[in-house]
Protein backbone atom coordinates (compact mmCIF):
# COMPACT_ATOMS: atom_id res chain seq x y z
CA UNK A 1 0.00 0.00 0.00
CA UNK A 2 1.40 3.32 -0.75
CA UNK A 3 2.82 5.66 2.00
CA UNK A 4 -0.16 8.28 1.65
CA UNK A 5 1.36 10.45 4.73
CA UNK A 6 2.61 14.05 4.02
CA UNK A 7 5.27 13.96 6.62
CA UNK A 8 7.74 12.07 8.62
CA UNK A 9 5.28 11.74 11.67
CA UNK A 10 2.38 9.94 9.27
CA UNK A 11 0.23 13.45 9.08
CA UNK A 12 -1.09 14.56 6.03
CA UNK A 13 0.72 17.61 4.62
CA UNK A 14 -0.90 21.33 5.38
CA UNK A 15 -2.79 21.93 2.66
CA UNK A 16 -2.89 18.61 0.81
CA UNK A 17 -5.50 16.52 2.79
CA UNK A 18 -4.20 12.97 1.47
CA UNK A 19 -0.67 13.77 1.79
CA UNK A 20 2.32 12.61 -1.10
CA UNK A 21 3.17 9.45 -2.96
CA UNK A 22 6.79 9.20 -4.06
CA UNK A 23 7.76 12.56 -5.40
CA UNK A 24 3.69 13.41 -6.17
CA UNK A 25 1.39 15.18 -3.61
CA UNK A 26 -1.22 13.50 -3.88
CA UNK A 27 -4.81 15.63 -3.97
CA UNK A 28 -8.21 13.75 -2.77
CA UNK A 29 -9.56 11.88 -5.56
CA UNK A 30 -6.03 10.59 -6.60
CA UNK A 31 -4.64 13.20 -9.28
CA UNK A 32 -1.08 14.83 -9.01
CA UNK A 33 -1.13 18.10 -7.43
CA UNK A 34 2.47 19.35 -7.83
CA UNK A 35 6.16 18.00 -8.12
CA UNK A 36 8.18 17.58 -5.16
CA UNK A 37 10.84 20.35 -4.65
CA UNK A 38 13.61 17.70 -4.46
CA UNK A 39 12.62 16.32 -7.83
CA UNK A 40 12.57 19.82 -9.03
CA UNK A 41 16.15 20.52 -7.70
CA UNK A 42 17.06 17.39 -9.53
CA UNK A 43 16.29 18.34 -13.13
CA UNK A 44 17.56 21.73 -12.37
CA UNK A 45 20.85 19.71 -11.75
CA UNK A 46 20.48 17.57 -14.63
CA UNK A 47 19.70 20.26 -17.08
CA UNK A 48 22.54 22.70 -15.69
CA UNK A 49 25.17 20.07 -16.22
CA UNK A 50 23.67 19.20 -19.70
CA UNK A 51 24.14 23.05 -19.97
CA UNK A 52 27.94 23.13 -18.65
CA UNK A 53 28.70 20.06 -21.07
CA UNK A 54 27.65 21.20 -24.26
CA UNK A 55 28.85 25.25 -23.50
CA UNK A 56 32.70 23.26 -22.11
CA UNK A 57 32.52 20.75 -25.08
CA UNK A 58 32.10 24.01 -27.82
CA UNK A 59 34.70 26.11 -25.52
CA UNK A 60 37.18 22.70 -25.93
CA UNK A 61 37.02 22.40 -29.76
CA UNK A 62 36.76 26.26 -29.93
CA UNK A 63 34.44 28.32 -32.22
CA UNK A 64 33.96 26.84 -35.79
CA UNK A 65 36.03 29.56 -37.70
CA UNK A 66 39.04 29.40 -34.48
CA UNK A 67 39.02 25.73 -34.93
CA UNK A 68 39.87 26.07 -38.82
CA UNK A 69 41.90 29.28 -38.62
CA UNK A 70 44.13 26.53 -36.12
CA UNK A 71 44.55 23.62 -39.20
CA UNK A 72 46.13 25.95 -41.18
CA UNK A 73 49.87 26.70 -41.43
CA UNK A 74 49.43 29.86 -41.08
CA UNK A 75 48.24 29.70 -37.65
CA UNK A 76 51.28 27.47 -36.99
CA UNK A 77 53.83 29.90 -37.91
CA UNK A 78 52.78 32.99 -35.53
CA UNK A 79 55.06 31.33 -32.99
CA UNK A 80 58.47 32.48 -34.29
CA UNK A 81 59.84 29.36 -33.63
CA UNK A 82 58.02 27.61 -36.19
CA UNK A 83 59.37 30.66 -38.57
CA UNK A 84 62.22 28.02 -40.40
CA UNK A 85 59.59 24.96 -40.64
CA UNK A 86 57.57 27.14 -42.18
CA UNK A 87 59.67 28.54 -44.97
CA UNK A 88 61.06 25.44 -45.45
CA UNK A 89 57.47 23.47 -45.97
CA UNK A 90 56.15 26.56 -48.17
CA UNK A 91 59.45 25.06 -50.71
CA UNK A 92 58.45 21.04 -50.13
CA UNK A 93 57.05 20.65 -53.63
CA UNK A 94 53.80 18.81 -53.56
CA UNK A 95 53.42 18.76 -49.65
CA UNK A 96 52.93 22.66 -49.71
CA UNK A 97 49.07 21.35 -50.59
CA UNK A 98 49.33 19.40 -47.07
CA UNK A 99 48.52 21.33 -43.98
CA UNK A 100 50.58 21.24 -40.48
CA UNK A 101 47.81 18.67 -39.08
CA UNK A 102 47.81 16.63 -42.14
CA UNK A 103 51.00 15.38 -41.27
CA UNK A 104 51.55 16.04 -37.67
CA UNK A 105 48.41 14.81 -35.96
CA UNK A 106 46.58 11.66 -36.02
CA UNK A 107 43.95 11.61 -38.74
CA UNK A 108 42.08 7.98 -38.03
CA UNK A 109 39.18 10.08 -36.78
CA UNK A 110 38.16 13.42 -35.60
CA UNK A 111 38.04 12.75 -31.89
CA UNK A 112 41.48 11.47 -31.77
CA UNK A 113 42.58 14.29 -34.27
CA UNK A 114 41.40 16.93 -31.66
CA UNK A 115 42.19 15.71 -28.42
CA UNK A 116 45.93 15.35 -29.91
CA UNK A 117 45.76 18.69 -31.12
CA UNK A 118 44.46 20.04 -27.87
CA UNK A 119 47.44 18.26 -26.00
CA UNK A 120 49.95 19.44 -28.84
CA UNK A 121 48.69 22.75 -28.86
CA UNK A 122 48.98 23.48 -24.46
CA UNK A 123 52.75 21.51 -24.97
CA UNK A 124 53.58 23.88 -27.71
CA UNK A 125 51.84 26.87 -25.54
CA UNK A 126 53.74 25.75 -22.37
CA UNK A 127 57.45 25.47 -24.20
CA UNK A 128 56.67 28.87 -26.24
CA UNK A 129 55.14 30.91 -22.95
CA UNK A 130 58.05 29.14 -20.59
CA UNK A 131 60.94 29.94 -22.53
CA UNK A 132 62.09 26.12 -22.66
CA UNK A 133 61.97 25.69 -26.80
CA UNK A 134 64.35 24.02 -27.86
CA UNK A 135 67.13 25.30 -30.22
CA UNK A 136 66.30 22.73 -32.54
CA UNK A 137 62.42 21.17 -32.85
CA UNK A 138 62.57 17.22 -32.82
CA UNK A 139 59.57 14.72 -33.40
CA UNK A 140 58.92 13.14 -29.84
CA UNK A 141 58.48 9.59 -30.47
CA UNK A 142 54.78 9.80 -30.22
CA UNK A 143 55.25 12.48 -33.09
CA UNK A 144 57.59 10.00 -35.43
CA UNK A 145 54.22 7.24 -35.06
CA UNK A 146 51.55 9.74 -36.37
CA UNK A 147 54.19 11.09 -38.91
CA UNK A 148 54.83 7.45 -40.47
CA UNK A 149 50.42 6.28 -40.32
CA UNK A 150 50.22 9.35 -42.24
CA UNK A 151 52.79 9.07 -44.46
CA UNK A 152 51.47 5.61 -45.27
CA UNK A 153 48.10 7.13 -45.08
CA UNK A 154 48.80 9.09 -47.78
CA UNK A 155 50.63 7.18 -50.08
CA UNK A 156 49.80 3.79 -49.74
CA UNK A 157 49.15 2.77 -52.74
CA UNK A 158 53.21 3.89 -52.96
CA UNK A 159 54.55 1.81 -50.15
CA UNK A 160 52.15 -1.57 -50.56
CA UNK A 161 55.35 -3.06 -51.50
CA UNK A 162 57.85 -1.80 -48.85
CA UNK A 163 58.95 -1.93 -45.26
CA UNK A 164 56.03 -0.01 -44.00
CA UNK A 165 58.10 0.38 -40.06
CA UNK A 166 60.73 1.92 -41.42
CA UNK A 167 60.60 5.93 -41.44
CA UNK A 168 59.87 7.55 -44.65
CA UNK A 169 61.74 10.17 -43.74
CA UNK A 170 65.37 8.17 -43.68
CA UNK A 171 64.77 7.83 -46.93
CA UNK A 172 62.93 10.94 -48.54
CA UNK A 173 65.20 13.35 -46.58
CA UNK A 174 63.98 16.27 -48.28
CA UNK A 175 60.71 15.91 -47.07
CA UNK A 176 62.02 16.86 -43.57
CA UNK A 177 61.56 20.21 -42.63
CA UNK A 178 65.56 20.82 -42.17
CA UNK A 179 66.43 19.74 -45.32
CA UNK A 180 63.63 20.90 -47.84
CA UNK A 181 63.29 23.50 -49.91
CA UNK A 182 65.54 26.56 -49.00
CA UNK A 183 66.48 25.09 -45.86
CA UNK A 184 68.68 22.58 -48.25
CA UNK A 185 70.43 25.46 -49.64
CA UNK A 186 71.40 26.95 -46.46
Amino acid sequence: MADLSGGEDGRAAEGYPCGRLGFFWIREGGGKMGVWPRKRILISLIMGAALLGVVSAFLMVGPPALLAKSEHPDFCVQCHVMEAEYEAWSHAGAHRRSKCVDCHLPNENAATHYVWKAIDGLKDVAFFYSGHVPERIKLTSHGRKVLQRNCVRCHDMAVSMINRERPCWSCHRRISHQSSGAMATL
